[in-house]
């Protein structure tokens, strides 16, 4: 069994949690959802309502085998965090096993270690990416050692398939 930190704010692509989050723990693995403060309310873009378990604060990344950063605006909010970031980079640099969908990398561009790894984003984000110094490829799932990333909610079957497999 693997434990996973899966990170969020307000405006999550609310699928892009739920979904791999299921995968997941359907493999036998453990998802912590972590937002900025323990037993919070954060709401997707679609409406629906989740509560954080543990505060950014309250955790160590040293403890946990992947990071998934779920897409929506919610990386855009996370990357304004210098917390969320640093845990990025921690998982960066140590080559840990990063999942990251739709707009998920930008909270990865902030950690500036995007550099020469490949990737996908959402069609917007990939520009960024690019600009960012990362090789991106417009593919429903591109794997750079254990970073994997993805770029919609129509991605999400090859996503989890490959999330899953990397926990193997």
């Amino acid at each position: 069994m693997s434990k996973i930190i899966a990170v969020m704010a307000n405006d999550v692509e609310d699928i892009e949690f739920t979904s791999p989050a299921k995968a997941l723990t359907d493999a036998g693995n453990e998802v912590t959802l972590v937002g900025a403060n323990a037993n919070e309310k954060l709401v997707g873009k679609h409406g629906t309502e989740f509560t954080t378990e543990k505060g950014i604060d309250d955790i160590n990344a040293d403890d946990y085998d992947a990071l998934l950063i779920p897409g929506g605006f919610s990386p855009d909010n996370l990357r304004a965090d210098e917390r969320f970031v640093e845990l990025a980079k921690k998982f960066m640099l140590n080559d840990k096993a990063i999942f990251s969908i739709c707009h998920g990398p930008q909270l990865l561009m902030q950690t500036g270690l995007v550099k020469g790894r490949t990737l996908t984003s959402y069609k917007t984000v990939q520009t960024d990416l690019y600009y960012a110094g990362g090789i991106v490829k417009d593919e429903p799932v591109v794997i750079d050692r254990h970073l994997i990333t993805s770029r919609t909610p129509d991605d999400l079957d090859a996503f989890n398939k490959a999330i899953v497999n990397e926990l193997q």
